[in-house]
């Protein structure tokens, strides 16, 4: 019986299908330092991972055995794709399985900044006994986003299903992307069916200078390099809302803090972070920071389709 290793775990539905096809699933956590003598002791064919776990090219190097590495998600960088190709191991992910969970997870932080509710949420129930009037006047000047300009940087299948709840609320989108001039966006309307909805494109400089909100969604840069920096942010909005839901990096987390501390960013929400598990200190405990621990894609749903994929994936390519 051919094993693999799902190290960052896979959903109960996409260990079954493996599992009916033959193979044996462990789901048991390796740790980074052994994960090579793990796969060559217990003869790996595949390793499955999220963004935890790294296979770079020491891993493919020592594991003769290994046929395939697969990242349940999108971004891969934690993988030496190219390497691993050419040594001939399948590298897959799955780009599609979770653009609506992310995308609902940006939703929640725009709301949540646009109303305060990240620091309500600290404030009451330290204060909120002893100091509600001071409290509620602190936030009786939020916003609606409707009406407001979101900036969506990538328009992939996470920013292009952004754009479909963002619209869905009433906002203008406007969209950047290396590859993408025109675009006009399916909008499924329950009960309605699908509208079709022509898109503004803009470039980069236009998206950052225009936009009262802007959500990422790209991969890392090359060599850790912050698309997002200081001469960046100075073309923003004064007051602008960013969110990072992309890759740690992607935002140079000490411009951040000093457009933040500024006043130049508003509020900033953000998933990932450089340095991740651990991430530093200062950013985690900034008032205007709406935070969640790297969990875009962890809904039942993503995970259900994201093992379902990866299985069958492998089936295909595998036997």
């Amino acid at each position: 019986m051919k094993k693999i290793l799902a190290n960052d775990g896979i959903s109960p539905a996409g260990k079954s299908r493996l599992e009916a096809a033959g193979y044996e699933v462990i789901t048991e956590k390796v740790a980074q330092e052994a994960l090579a003598n793990a796969i060559n002791e217990q003869g790996y064919v595949a390793v499955l991972v999220r963004s935890a776990t790294k296979v770079r090219q020491d891993v493919i190097d020592t594991c003769p055995g290994l046929k395939l590495i697969g990242r349940g998600g999108v971004g891969m960088d934690n993988i030496d794709v190219d390497y691993a190709r050419n040594q001939g191991l399948h590298v897959i992910n799955t780009p599609a399985a979770s653009s609506q969970s992310v995308a609902e997870l940006v939703m929640g932080h725009l709301f949540n900044l646009s109303r305060s509710l990240y620091d309500a949420n600290r404030q009451m129930p330290a204060n909120g006994n002893s100091e509600f009037g001071k409290l509620k006047k602190k936030y009786a000047k939020g916003v609606e986003l409707r009406g407001k300009k979101l900036g969506i940087v990538g328009f992939g299948r996470i920013g292009q299903a952004l754009a479909t709840y963002a619209i869905g609320i009433g906002m203008e989108v406007l969209a950047h992307d290396r590859s993408t001039l025109e675009s006009t966006l399916d909008l499924h309307i329950q009960g309605v069916g699908t509208v079709k909805v022509p898109l503004r494109t803009a470039s980069m400089e236009e998206v950052l200078k225009e936009s009262d909100f802007i959500s990422l969604h790209v991969p890392a840069m090359p060599g850790g390099k912050a698309l997002i920096g200081a001469d960046e942010l100075a073309l923003m909005k004064d007051g602008v809302g960013l969110i990072n839901a992309a890759r740690g990096g992607v935002i140079d987390e000490d411009a951040l803090l000093e457009a933040l501390n500024s006043g130049k960013v508003a509020y900033a929400g953000l998933d990932v972070f450089v340095n991740e598990p651990t991430p530093r200190a200062d950013v985690l405990a900034h008032e205007k920071v709406s935070l969640t621990p790297h969990i875009g894609a962890a809904t039942v749903e993503a995970q259900d389709r994201i093992g379902v994929e990866l299985a069958d994936r492998i089936i295909e390519l595998l036997g």
